[in-house]
């Protein structure tokens, strides 16, 4: 019973982080979904590229149900799955991700949480696994990502939030205010030197 109602728990959690990171793409345009926004090029389509892709490997090949998905073999990792190239659209990397939910979605509902499975990229003696631990695993990567993708879309226009039912109107005037109170403390905690 506990094992159906972790693995029910888990699974929904999943779920609820697959659709906020999409949702972080909605509205913007072309450039903005796949402009670099941090020193290391991290950009929102490319999140969502780079999560499809780990989901695809941890749900697919560990427990030996390849994704029906053209992927590069994991022993060729380039950093390809971080960024979208001017041929690949939002749309094709965006059901590139739905179509791994439902063949990662499909593992999880066949197998039970101890099933084994083989992580060949780890390291040993952690190789071999089970489905609940590689469950955790994927969650904490969406997860993860979501949250830098919270941000980069903070940053973008001031959007927050992951899921639109619950986004309030932006209030820049009380926004301003709070910002300057943490700019307040943070000076009086740590005065500038002249």
């Amino acid at each position: 019973m506990i094992d159906e109602f972790a693995k029910d728990n888990l699974h929904e959690r999943l779920r609820r982080d697959r659709k906020a990171l999409l949702w972080k793409l909605d509205g913007l345009s072309e450039y903005d979904v796949r402009r670099p926004l941090t020193a290391t090029g991290t950009n929102l389509l490319g999140l969502v590229k780079h999560v499809a892709t780990v989901e695809a490997r941890y749900f697919g090949e560990v427990f030996d149900r390849p994704s029906p998905e053209p992927l590069p073999r994991w022993q060729d990792h380039n950093g390809s799955d971080l960024w979208a190239t001017e041929d690949e659209t939002r749309d094709q990397i965006a059901g590139f991700y739905r179509r791994t939910w439902e063949h990662s979605d499909a593992t999880i509902t066949q197998l039970a949480l101890d099933s084994p499975g083989h992580v060949p990229w780890w390291p040993e003696p952690h190789t071999n696994t089970n489905l609940f631990a590689i469950m955790v695993h994927v969650l904490g990567e969406s997860n993860r990502h979501a949250g830098h993708a919270d941000i980069l879309r903070e940053g973008l226009d001031g959007r927050t939030g992951m899921r639109p039912e619950h986004e309030q109107q932006i209030d820049e005037a009380a926004r301003a205010a709070y910002c300057a109170k943490i700019e307040q403390a943070a000076r009086s905690a740590a005065p500038i030197k002249a």
